[in-house]
């Protein structure tokens, strides 16, 4: 069973996210933010991280960078998902190494197909 690791400072979110993914039989670990994140995938390396961008502490495009640059989990997949919806957003998202992103409000499907995409790399 794949793991994801979903990272979200909104607790409605990450329940919302995480009930999505625990419903299509993956299995969830949750952050609150950056920092717990990083925390997270020291203990339990996840086989994705599904990511929110502003969060307290330490923001999501930090987080991307700092997973990306790690010879550990430069291979982990990062989908960022945030309510930041310009196109720079995205761009700049990409830039810090995400695999994927998805701007909120966003469709359960939209989210299942990506990460099962990307698992399936």
């Amino acid at each position: 069973m794949s793991t994801v690791l979903v990272v979200e400072d909104s607790p409605t979110q990450r329940e919302l996210i995480s009930g999505v993914l625990k419903g299509s039989g993956l299995s969830v670990i949750v952050a609150c933010d950056g920092v717990e994140a990083l925390e997270q995938v020291q203990g339990h390396l996840p086989d994705i991280v599904v990511l929110d961008i502003v969060m307290p502490r330490m923001n999501g495009y930090e987080v991307c960078r700092r997973l990306k640059a790690n010879a550990k989990t430069q291979s982990l997949a990062v989908v960022m998902c945030s309510a930041k919806k310009e196109e720079f957003d995205r761009y700049w998202g990409m830039r810090q190494g995400a695999d994927a992103y998805i701007c909120k409000p966003f469709h359960p499907q939209e989210l299942l197909v990506t990460v099962k995409q990307l698992l399936r790399r």
